[in-house]
């Protein structure tokens, strides 16, 4: 796909399922007693609400200057959470922690059924393919960016979702000094992205492979004018 096609297709379905992700973990954190993120208007789908200047504009534009096109990371603002207001502090942590990724889970899983009405939709009335596609298109794309979203935000590196849940599955001591590295987490990432491609690449495969084996289950459905859309 060329530049703004490929915009015009990902970025609507990466924005709302990041604010989906962050949304997620508003709500989890407030049935497990904090209201921080309602009171501050967190637990809002305005996209306005959950852009931060430097994480979602400034950086990723900053990656993708340096290194030619090739490396981008960014990220929405993350919801704010006072982890003292849990009823539970380690039950609290863990559910808020696994709420952003299971939200992506289920986009996921709800993009199958939607590709496949879709295709219905179209073989019925024919004039709608041209929309179809287009519809289509982005709902693979739902699969596919919610798995690397899921797998991305497992990486047991802090602030990642994944780094809380290893950090309550570890000893109190040991989970002191893990937490200390959380200083240092978004350089670790950068130089991850940056020197590691070939085990992030490692890491995040099961998740393709899983969402390209989701796809295929409504392979039958799907409107010829795709290859051309996603090429």
């Amino acid at each position: 796909m060329d530049t703004l096609q490929s915009i015009l297709l990902v970025a609507p379905v990466l924005l709302f399922s990041v604010i989906a992700h962050e949304v997620a973990h508003g709500y989890a954190a407030l049935s497990q007693g904090d209201d921080t993120a309602r009171s501050l208007g967190r637990l809002s789908w305005n996209p306005i609400r959950h852009i931060d200047p430097f994480m979602t504009v400034i950086m990723p534009i900053m990656l993708l200057v340096a290194s030619g096109g090739k490396l981008a990371l960014g990220g929405a603002k993350p919801v704010p959470v006072d982890p003292r207001k849990f009823r539970n502090y380690r039950i609290g942590d863990l559910i808020v922690s696994l709420a952003g990724v299971t939200a992506n889970l289920i986009i996921a899983f709800l993009c199958i059924p939607l590709i496949w009405a879709v295709g219905a939709i179209a073989r019925a009335v024919p004039a709608l393919e041209p929309s179809a596609v287009i519809l289509q298109a982005m709902f693979m794309l739902g699969v596919q960016l919610n798995w690397l979203l899921i797998a991305f935000n497992l990486i047991p590196i802090p602030p990642l979702d994944g780094s809380h849940v290893v950090q309550q599955l570890l000893p109190r001591q040991l989970a002191h000094y893990y937490v200390q590295v959380g200083r240092f987490g978004l350089l670790i990432l950068i130089a991850l992205l940056v020197f590691g491609e070939g085990l992030l690449s490692a890491w995040l495969r099961p998740a393709l492979a899983i969402g390209a084996t989701m796809i295929g289950w409504v392979r039958g459905s799907l409107l010829p004018g795709l290859p051309a859309l996603l090429t």
